[in-house]
């Protein structure tokens, strides 16, 4: 009985069809892909290679397991009234879309690192020319955005700024205005986002 099974499991596995036609460029792929099982023809059971069979275990275990990396990831922007800001003001996104982790605090306007690891952020923001945004980790500079004072003549513009930088758990990032008069626009076109990579 087990024997026939795998039969039919191996020219399953070997005749898998695209359109109906044989894959023929496959086949050595997955005949090597086979080689990986060992089968022991007096019992007539098939078993797994030990590392492969570790693997497996791991894969189907990591999204249940407590020991599994931490999901962190927020993305947040100015929700309902346009922001005024003083020189040094850590800009406060009210709306927030997702704080998973919840590392993000409205409140304040900081995320604290809840997971340390490498990090992508992103800001952007619609303002009238002059706007300096520093994204600070810590009390650190990590990236700058601004509205030149060239375009002058644009009632507003967007600008954005993605970086990827290195956190340890605990770490503080924050959007800060440098300059007098910084001002942002709402109704979801200024925002903060930021994302856990590994």
């Amino acid at each position: 009985m087990s024997l026939t099974l795998l039969c039919m499991l191996l020219s399953g596995f070997l005749c898998l069809t695209n359109g109906g036609n044989p894959l023929q460029t496959d086949v050595r792929t997955k005949v090597n892909l086979l080689k990986s099982l060992i089968y022991d023809n007096t019992k007539a059971t098939v078993t797994l290679d030990s590392s492969a069979l570790k693997q497996l275990v791991h894969l189907s275990s990591a999204t249940d397991s407590p020991s599994s990396p931490k999901r962190v990831s927020f993305s947040v922007n100015v929700g309902s009234k346009s922001l005024t800001l003083g020189n040094g003001q850590t800009l406060k996104f009210d709306a927030i879309l997702t704080n998973d982790g919840n590392g993000y605090d409205d409140r304040t306007g900081v995320f604290t690192c809840p997971v340390a690891g490498t990090y992508m952020f992103v800001v952007d923001a619609l303002s009238y020319p002059g706007l300096w945004l520093f994204l600070k980790v810590n009390k650190k500079t990590v990236a700058k955005v601004n509205v030149s004072s060239n375009y002058k003549d644009k009632p507003l513009v967007q600008i954005s700024r993605t970086v990827i930088v290195k956190l340890k758990s605990g770490d503080h990032v924050q959007v800060q205005n440098i300059g007098n008069n910084g001002f942002i626009y709402y109704a979801l076109y200024s925002g903060f986002s930021g994302l856990l990579l590994y």
